[in-house]
């Protein structure tokens, strides 16, 4: 691997853990904003983006559950970084199905892995098992991705593709 996608996969690992572990009170729980989450539209603009952002959910899920803040637990190490990955890879396959020149496709896996993935952890850790339940915590995850890739996520692409030095910075 060259020198400068190491780079491009460590620096947005790092921004994503840093921006989840200083919003740490909105980042993890039953209702929360990952506002980092709008870094999952980076594999729009490079492919290293995708172990970047994956490396940046590990990251911040594993020092979550040593810290206490992430009450979901180990399972959330493992499954909320597999449903960032899997998202991830959506995300690029999809980021030429634009309206608009909004990458509008793009922005659903994050959306849908979260809110089923993590919608259905919390449902097993908070509880009641109800199917009722677990649609509440999907829809509260789904909101809050939706914000963060939504809002922040488009505001973040359009930034790049307006800012020609981060353009060139996320150039192959």
């Amino acid at each position: 691997m060259k020198s400068k996608k190491i780079v491009r996969c460590a620096v947005i690992a790092a921004i994503y853990a840093v921006i989840s572990l200083v919003l740490a009170p909105i980042s993890y729980g039953p209702v929360q904003a990952r506002v980092s989450e709008a870094l999952t539209l980076l594999p729009i603009f490079t492919p290293d983006a995708i172990i970047g952002v994956t490396l940046g959910c590990f990251i911040t899920n594993l020092i979550g559950v040593f810290t206490g803040a992430n009450i979901l637990g180990v399972l959330d190490i493992f499954l909320g970084t597999v449903a960032t990955f899997a998202a991830a890879l959506c995300t690029r396959a999809l980021r030429n199905v634009v309206v608009k020149k909004l990458p509008v496709a793009s922005v659903l896996p994050p959306i849908l892995f979260n809110a089923l993935v993590v919608g259905a952890e919390l449902w097993r850790v908070i509880g009641p098992h109800t199917l009722s339940a677990f649609l509440i915590e999907a829809l509260w995850v789904g909101v809050g991705e939706a914000l963060s890739c939504v809002v922040l996520g488009f505001i973040l692409v359009r930034a790049i593709e307006s800012t020609p030095v981060l353009k060139k910075w996320f150039e192959e």
